[in-house]
């Protein structure tokens, strides 16, 4: 049985800075939410699309040849195999919505990679 979640007192909960949590599942997707600020890292995921809908605050989301500039209720979805990099200038939480099978920065692994295991903590 699923329950009544606040997808934005969660984000808004959270301690760490780029280390989304699991907060639902659809089907084969993930319902995530992080506390970002700061940069990411350049990552694609090779067969994976990637929703960020932004619940507080202001992203950027870099893309080789396309920039996108998000504020607060504003989506987009990153295609598979688009190298990415999110950006925040100041405090940003964001809902994302990923296959189960996506790696938090693909096949680039950094000091903000966190694996399944913890997002689902």
């Amino acid at each position: 049985m699923s329950k009544v979640v606040s997808p934005a007192q969660i984000a808004a909960s959270l301690t760490e800075l780029w280390s989304p949590r699991i907060i639902g599942e659809v089907d084969d997707a993930y319902v995530k939410v992080a506390r970002v600020k700061g940069t990411l890292a350049w990552h694609s995921h090779r067969d994976e699309d990637e929703l960020f809908l932004v619940l507080k605050g202001h992203l950027r989301i870099e893309m080789e040849g396309n920039t996108v500039e998000l504020d607060a209720g504003e989506m987009f979805v990153v295609p598979k195999g688009v190298r990415h990099n999110p950006v925040a200038e100041n405090e940003c939480h964001l809902l994302l919505i990923e296959r189960k099978s996506t790696r938090h920065t693909g096949d680039v692994v950094t000091g903000k990679t966190r694996s399944l295991a913890d997002q689902l903590r």
